[in-house]
């Protein structure tokens, strides 16, 4: 076979990464990190009000830089060998868009304005959307929320679309169409000019919008305006039929091929949102349970058409034909708040450092600024070293892990995070642990529920900075679950699957299962848990299903 390489396009919540990758054998040849400008100086977001918008202007402004700095870093002649490109970003992340499929905050008259830009996955503004598609979907002849895990979620494509409408105005008089941000990357390099010509994701297209086979695509046009007449019409004007990452979405255009320094014979292939396509980064099997672990996670499973039968797994986010590897049906979960739990209490501890170190005079500016970083960069590490020497029968604080509301099992983003049991004596590695042990309870519960729907799980793979980098975190969740964690060797396995995507769609392989064959990178190293711990967290989980319990019906309810 002739040494051909592709590009695996990542785009997650605070930068993009393009990694270019050898078809032959996996190898990373070169690989670039570039942060969302407008995005890392806070624009358009209101983390008050659960506000998270990114405008696509950042989205096209890493692309281009990200790509070219890594063609930079290869030998010379690699451009003329890049077979295929794919992307996996975020999602549920929608924009509305005007008829020729350009997102609505890319015209001068929206190009400030939030409700044009694309709704970030962790956006919640749309609690109260999201209520009334499920109370609407529990009352029509057919339930469009049963393969969504039986609840819909204010982080997902109708609730976002409708809450915008109802927002604004404008936005609402201009938009012809709305797009996943998976989706319109394709579209973007590939010259579609018209909304219509937009090749749309099984992956975003099942677990998010409610898309069927066998119900004829998206819900009936008659649920739709019984939600809210402001959706008269975009049923028609979205889409019917939806395409695996398998296929090709068209090839590059002139104009970003010569953008890219590329050719356009390079294929680009149909998008796809990170977890699922970071799944297939780590060798997803059946019957193995793959955590992307970041500021939040997802999990995926895929199960055969006959293991699966008529099995309706309830409170998770969606079973999807085809929507991880195609001839497989794909089940995600995940948790709301991961990483960014432990993001929360660094930023509470940083308070003083920042406040009053920051306003001190007995030290100059210079020694001031560096003091302060060293002090913030290293919060995390020194929790997690004296955390972890704490005993697990000593964990006598609990949390929950509910900061950023909770997304499965049983999706409800009206949820709060507590935590109880403090004490006087109660310190701030105690209360680390605490949290990092509610993140792996969050976990157990995504397992228990999986297993309770019958759903056979025999192995865990970790993907993620946090699974590479955190060895407390990971200890403490294998001991949690009382199951083995393999680790990706790769930091990069999103990228990776979308490489192995690009390879499939540029034919270099007949089937996604024949990249993740030739090109995985195979595992860094594995977690065993500690029998003594396991038993001691079995007993802890109770409690910290009660307190689930009562912080739902008797505080957030």
């Amino acid at each position: 076979m002739t040494e051909k390489y592709v590009i695996g396009l990542d785009y997650g919540t605070d930068s993009a990464r393009a990694v270019i990758v050898n078809t032959l054998t996996g190898a990373e040849l070169a690989s670039s990190v570039k942060y969302y400008p407008r995005w890392g100086q806070g624009k358009y977001c209101n983390p008050d009000t659960n506000q998270y918008r990114q405008h696509p202007q950042d989205y096209i402004d890493v692309l281009e830089a990200s790509v070219k700095e890594a063609l930079a870093k290869c030998p010379e002649g690699t451009a003329a060998k890049i077979a295929g490109i794919s992307f996996d970003t975020t999602g549920s992340t929608p924009v509305f868009t005007d008829e020729a499929g350009t997102p609505l905050s890319l015209l001068p008259e929206f190009a400030e304005n939030p409700n044009a830009m694309f709704v970030l996955w962790k956006d919640h503004t749309a609690i109260k959307e999201a209520a009334e598609i499920n109370a609407l979907a529990g009352k029509w002849d057919i339930n469009y929320v049963d393969y969504e895990g039986g609840i819909y979620s204010s982080e997902w494509f109708w609730a976002k679309s409708l809450h915008v409408l109802r927002a604004d105005a404008a936005v609402r008089a201009k938009a012809y169409s709305i797009v996943e941000h998976c989706d319109w990357m394709p579209a973007l390099i590939t010259g579609a000019s018209k909304a219509s010509e937009i090749k749309r994701g099984r992956c975003s297209a099942g677990h998010k919008a409610m898309w069927l086979e066998k119900w004829g695509g998206l819900p009936a046009e008659d649920f739709l305006t019984a939600l809210d007449p402001m959706l008269g019409g975009f049923r028609e004007r979205l889409y019917r039929d939806t395409y695996t990452s398998d296929v090709a979405a068209g090839n590059l255009s002139e104009e970003w091929a010569s953008r890219l320094g590329l050719s356009t014979d390079v294929v680009v292939g149909v998008g796809a949102f990170d977890c699922h396509m970071g799944a297939v980064g780590a060798g997803i099997t059946p019957h193995t349970f793959v955590r992307v672990i970041g500021t939040s996670t997802c999990d995926i499973m895929v199960s055969s058409y006959e293991e699966m039968g008529d099995k309706l797994i309830r409170g998770i986010c969606g079973q999807v034909d085809g929507s991880v590897i195609p001839g497989y049906v794909g089940l995600e979960a995940g948790q709301s708040g991961f990483g960014d739990i432990y993001a929360w209490f660094k930023k509470v501890l940083e308070f003083p450092i920042k406040n009053i170190i920051g306003a001190s005079e007995l030290i100059d500016a210079e020694t001031k600024e560096k003091l302060i970083q060293e002090a913030c960069d290293k919060i995390i590490p020194e929790l997690s070293k004296e955390a972890e020497k704490i005993p697990a029968s000593e964990s006598t604080i609990l949390a929950t892990d509910w900061m950023n509301g909770r997304r499965t099992p049983d999706a409800n983003q009206l949820l709060k995070g507590t935590i109880t049991g403090l004490t006087l004596g109660s310190t701030a590695p105690r209360i680390f642990r605490a949290l990092v042990e509610a993140t792996a309870f969050g976990s157990k519960a995504i397992v228990e529920r999986m297993r309770n729907e019958g759903v056979q799980i025999d192995s865990v793979i970790g993907i993620g900075g946090i699974a590479l980098k955190s060895p407390f975190v990971m200890q403490t969740m294998s001991d949690v679950l009382n199951m083995p964690i393999k680790v990706c060797k790769t930091d990069q396995a999103c990228a990776l699957g979308a490489a192995m995507f690009a390879a499939t769609a540029a034919g270099i392989y007949p089937k996604v299962e024949d990249a993740v064959q030739a090109m995985n990178s195979g595992f860094a190293f594995e977690y065993f848990p500690n029998a003594e711990n396991a038993k001691i967290y079995e007993h802890i989980y109770e409690y910290y299903v009660k307190v689930g319990q009562f912080t739902e019906k008797e505080l957030f309810c």
